[in-house]
């Protein structure tokens, strides 16, 4: 005598339900990184949509947080080994180029995760830029405070092919099997 005992399908989430949820993140953190990046291109700071409003950071105040958070933040600025040199050296000293790639960062990371292509690449360099921002807040106190509510969203769309629901990504997967792989 053999009993089989079967998990009931009513218990488990939908996995259209889930995607939908998915997309719905993806598409809020990518109108965050967008909004920012138009932020820094068109010089503005505030938006109101309705209920929806926000502050953004534009390109003076980025510059700010770095100089600030670098060199001045509990007086001598960050403890962090060779981060002082990397943000006063490199970035600051050729902020011309550096707001140049910060703005295109944003917006090609907001777009890439609005219209669903490459998502998951998008989400990944969306990563890279929150954890410099960690790192550059780490000796501060701050760091835990600042951004980690970004991190643990940005790691699942870089791990979860987000874009395949209302995204782009769905039809470069509809290509074939060689489409289905990351970034989408």
């Amino acid at each position: 005598m053999s009993t089989t005992t079967t998990t009931p399908t009513s218990n488990l989430p939908d996995a259209r339900l889930l995607a939908k949820g998915l997309a719905v993140l993806r598409i809020f953190f990518g109108l965050i990184a967008l909004l920012n990046g138009l932020a820094k291109l068109f010089d503005f700071r505030n938006i109101e949509i309705g209920f929806f409003k926000a502050n953004l950071i534009n390109l003076a105040e980025t510059r700010q947080i770095l100089d600030f958070e670098a060199n001045k933040r509990g007086g001598s600025g960050t403890e962090v080994p060779g981060l002082k040199t990397l943000v006063n050296g490199v970035i600051l000293a050729n902020f011309g180029i550096a707001e140049v790639l910060i703005t295109a960062t944003e917006i090609g990371v907001g777009l890439a995760l609005v219209l669903g292509i490459a998502t998951r690449a998008g989400a990944l360099v969306g990563l890279g830029q929150h954890l410099f921002l960690a790192v550059l807040y780490l000796s501060s106190n701050r760091w835990l405070f600042e951004q980690p509510h970004e991190w643990v969203p940005l790691v699942i769309l870089a791990l979860v092919p987000a874009g395949r629901m209302w995204g782009l990504d769905a039809r470069v997967v509809a290509r074939g099997p060689t489409w289905r792989r990351w970034p989408f």
